[in-house]
Order: C-alpha cells, then structure tokens, then sequence
C-alpha cells in the first residue's frame, strides 16, 4: 500500500502567518530550560507526575476533535469532509490503540505504565481517571484526585478551549499546540541517564512519539487545519490567537514543573 498523502508536509499562507505569529511563544516553550533540569530518574519522576495530565487531556482534545469531524453516533449520517474524517481517524487509530509489542495500547496508558516502572506517583491519576469513570465532573475530578495546581490549570485552560472555541481553533491548537511541538520537545528529555532501566518505557514512549509525530501526525494535523480553515483570513487570526494562548499554558506547566524539580534537589 502507497503511504497517505496526508503524510507528505504542506504549505499554506494561512499556516505561514500563523507559525509567524506564534513563533516567538512556540520558541518560549521548545527551549524552555525545563529540558536541561531533567537529568536524572528522580526528577523524570517530578516531570512524569505532572505531565501525565498533559497525555490525558490530549486525548481529550483528539476524541472533541473526532466527535466534532465525523460521526460518533447512531443513526450514522456523513459528516464533515472525507479528508477531514481520514485524518482525524488516522491519528486516532494510532493514539488510542498503536501496536506494541504483542498487543495494542493508548499512549495514555502506555505512559501511566512508564509512570509505574520509573516509580512514580500514580495515584493522582488513577483517582483522576476514576472519578471521571465514575461521572464526576472534570473540575471536580480535579480536587478529588488532588492533581498538583500546574497541571490542574493546564488541563483547565485545555478543557476551555474545548467548551469555548471553534472546531478549527481545537485543530489548531492540537496541530501547533501539541504535535508540532513534542519532537522538538521531547528530543532533549530522551537523553535522560537511565543506568537502572527504571525509564525504559518512559523513553519508549518519548521515542515513539517523536517518530510518529515528526513523521506522519504533525503534516497530517496541518492538513486538518488548512481543511477547517481554507483561505477564510479570520479563521486563521482566531486560530493564532488561541494557540498563542495554549502555549503560554504549556510554558507556565513547564516552569512550574522546573521549580519542582529544583526544589526536590535543593
């Protein structure tokens, strides 16, 4: 089978004006000196603890992305455009259920068992996750699983962006607020010295990220947004201004994060 066209890159003015815009925030946060305060497994463990909540609402951001591209309901009826619901689809199917080793695995799970082997405190998440099971509110689930404030006010802005804004702003940030940024991001954290092993799966899933995300996810979630968002001038000028502000999120996450770390070390 020929690979997807949707994996080829793509040029767009609009895209060239946005990355224009969000350039200087966008570099804010790839060369945030977070990268370099993670050296060692203890404070890969401070990061994991934090950014665990980042790989949930991810997949929270792709499944209101799923929802609003294509039909999730019965009776089925098209929706969206055909290159809309590949895309999306595509990276879902990879997302939720990618093939590892012998079986099939979300990248949030996959991450909460990285979390387990390097040692770190999972009960945050786990109570997150249950409560949410359980029906429970998101901001809600927030307090009850005591989830620590940057990450709760990560989520939150997340979680606004997915209550308040268009469908081609939620692209746009998921296009340049997330896969654009994890190869560059996690490149640096992957170099980690690991001499127990006890990062194994945690630098796994760094490396599976940077290759699917470089590779096929990133050229196809800009597709997506020149898709949503075509030559319409305003769209593009909405869709900067909210991902400059997804960005600013994730470097106040980072930096607190940071501080985390020095302070375990102190």
């Amino acid at each position: 089978m020929a690979p997807s066209r949707y994996h080829a890159h793509v040029t767009h003015p609009g895209l060239t004006a946005l990355k224009e815009r969000i350039g200087p925030v966008r570099d804010d946060v790839v060369g945030h000196p977070v990268y370099r305060g993670i050296t060692t497994p203890g404070a890969a463990r401070i990061f994991m603890e934090h950014h665990v909540f980042a790989v949930w609402d991810f997949m929270s951001l792709l499944t209101s992305l799923q929802r609003r591209l294509t039909c999730v309901r019965v009776p089925w009826v098209p929706e969206g455009t055909g290159a809309g619901r590949r895309l999306i689809n595509e990276i879902v199917l990879v997302e939720e259920s990618d093939e590892l080793d012998d079986g099939y695995l979300s990248h949030f799970e996959l991450y909460r068992a990285a979390m387990a082997d390097a040692g770190a405190d999972t009960g945050p998440v786990d109570t997150f996750v249950r409560a949410l099971r359980e029906g429970v509110p998101v901001t809600k689930a927030l307090e009850v699983a005591h989830v620590p404030r940057p990450s709760a006010d990560f989520l939150t802005a997340t979680w606004t962006v997915l209550e308040s804004e268009p469908v081609h702003c939620q692209a746009a940030v998921f296009a340049f607020g997330r896969e654009d940024l994890i190869p560059d991001m996690f490149a640096q954290v992957v170099r980690i010295e690991d001499p127990h092993g006890t990062l194994t799966r945690f630098k796994d899933y760094l490396a599976r990220h940077i290759e699917v995300d470089a590779d096929e996810h990133t050229p196809m979630a800009m597709h997506l947004l020149v898709d949503l968002c075509g030559d319409d001038t305003g769209k593009w000028r909405q869709c900067a201004s909210v991902v400059e502000s997804a960005l600013r999120a994730r470097a106040a996450l980072w930096t607190a994060v940071l501080e985390a770390v020095t302070a375990s070390s102190a």
